[in-house]
């Protein structure tokens, strides 16, 4: 069998690419709900099902900042008494018991936190974080807001 030599390189031109794999990975942020791999204490450590869930972008580019030492032991608007070590969140309008998904943009570090209070009263802020939460996704520890987005984790 003599094929000619353009169909020859042809065919192995083919083979190559289909082999070719990038490196490069792209994170997008789309209105639509998508399915995310977290990793939870509570989630099943099995690689099955139920350590994915449904986020549901809610805002983009929020500012978010985080609680004062001050408010710890105060009760918030839900009743629960507050504290910095624990991941929780103030949101003005999202129900109690809601929990997000909060990435800082800089960095793409999340937290999951759920929301036990009203706030923030500062104009321009779209939540407030617990110290512990803040902290654990703020890349300049000394800054005391963030650039975030936020996702709703559906049940």
């Amino acid at each position: 069998m003599n094929l000619p030599i353009k169909t020859i390189t042809l065919l192995l031109l083919v083979v190559s690419l289909s082999s070719f794999k990038s490196t490069k990975t792209y994170t997008k942020y789309t209105r639509d709900i998508s399915l995310v791999k977290i990793d939870t204490t509570y989630a099943d450590t099995t690689d099955n099902d139920s350590s994915l869930v449904v986020c549901k972008l809610y805002k983009e580019n929020a500012h978010a900042s985080y609680y004062h030492d001050k408010f710890n032991g105060r009760k918030t608007a839900s009743g629960e008494k507050f504290d910095n070590n624990l991941y929780t969140a103030a949101h003005k309008t999202l129900k109690f018991g809601t929990k997000i998904r909060v990435t800082n943009t800089v960095n793409d570090s999340s937290v999951i936190v759920t929301v036990n209070d009203r706030g923030p009263f500062v104009k321009g802020r779209e939540l407030d974080l617990s110290k512990k939460a803040f902290m654990e996704i703020a890349k300049f520890k000394q800054r005391g807001h963030l650039i975030v987005n936020i996702e709703i984790i559906e049940d």
